[in-house]
């Protein structure tokens, strides 16, 4: 397969890398506005082919394109790669709106062409690792689904903190608890230093008794990526800043008795074991490439696709909504 690939700031040069690495790779082309970035590809990458506008990408004999650049761009370069017949990687979060994702999503069905949506975390052995212990049962009925991601940094000119950190959670919320849908979002932020917001907090409200709560925030002094999931039987907790033991299963919990009444229950507090499971270590992105294109080989959606991306930009959407409305709860229409 020969592929192209417009935006080589900060995550195209690592999707060129593990392309190249790929056997099924044979040609790459690369696009972007700055030419000092094609001059370092080129560099780092002697094999790769350069192109001067995104338009020549769409001429060449290319398989797939992946669109790495700034989200406000993403619709009308993924639908003129979908319109030549390519198929696409686009980068998280997949369009501003679900007006967009659905226009896309229609025109690849219709041309037979797959969307392939960057929500990298789910290639990950630790997220790997969550939803089998969850789907096992080992942590029981799950009760609520607990994230901070907070950095100093890096401050985006386009979009806010909710949409440059959010989609990794839920994507994550999404693939993990796939049986409990996201009905309704009640979301709080503030942009301290210009017009778009630097700390966020959502509450997700969730089917079958479950809850979310993330928190987001560019200006910490400390950088905290953890997730919690709670449920009836044990807890989890991954913390993606450890270099070993990014997953911790406890054997802890909370027990209520005599339900008769709120006076008379006996709140009981059970407090076990802690274990680490192994975790794969194999790079995400290597994972995610792999998925890709055996996806286009087999003629199927990828493991995440545009239905995917769908569901995440509608939560970011009636999350921006409910920010814009000092906390409104806001529905999430079904998709």
């Amino acid at each position: 397969m020969n592929f192209g690939i417009a935006g080589l700031g900060y995550w195209g040069p690592n999707i060129v890398r593990n392309l190249q690495a790929h056997k099924k790779a044979a040609k790459i082309f690369a696009y972007d506005l700055n030419s000092n970035r094609l001059e370092k590809i080129k560099e780092k990458f002697p094999a790769v082919h350069l192109v001067n506008k995104f338009d020549d990408l769409l001429k060449k004999d290319i398989d797939a394109i992946v669109i790495a650049t700034p989200v406000f761009s993403h619709f009308e370069l993924a639908r003129k790669a979908l319109q030549n017949k390519k198929h696409i990687w686009v980068e998280k979060p997949f369009v501003m709106n679900s007006t967009e994702a659905k226009e896309l999503l229609e025109l690849a069905n219709k041309e037979h062409l797959r969307i392939f949506v960057d929500h990298t975390f789910i290639y990950t052995g630790a997220v790997r690792k969550m939803k089998e212990l969850i789907e096992k049962k080992e942590l029981g009925n799950i009760k609520y689904f607990d994230s901070a991601r907070i950095n100093l940094g890096i401050f985006q000119h386009d979009i806010n903190v909710v949409w440059d950190l959010a989609p990794h959670d839920l994507s994550i919320l999404n693939f993990i608890l796939p049986k409990h849908k996201i009905e309704a979002v009640s979301a709080n932020g503030i942009a301290n230093y210009y017009n778009l917001e630097n700390i966020a907090q959502l509450s997700l409200y969730l089917t079958n008794d479950c809850f979310a709560n993330l928190h987001l925030n560019w200006t910490s002094p400390v950088k905290i990526r953890r997730i919690i999931v709670g449920g009836d039987k044990k807890m989890l907790v991954f913390d993606d800043t450890e270099n070993f033991e990014k997953i911790k299963v406890y054997d802890s919990g909370v027990e209520i008795n005599s339900p008769e009444s709120l006076h008379e229950a006996l709140v009981q507090y059970r407090i076990g074991d802690m274990y680490s499971p192994k975790v794969l270590q194999t790079e995400a992105l290597s994972l995610a490439v792999n998925e890709f294109i055996s996806a286009i080989e087999e003629n199927r959606e990828p493991l995440t696709n545009g239905y995917d991306g769908l569901k995440v930009v509608s939560v970011l959407e009636a999350s921006q909504k409910s920010i814009q409305n000092k906390g409104q709860l806001v529905r999430i229409n079904s998709v």
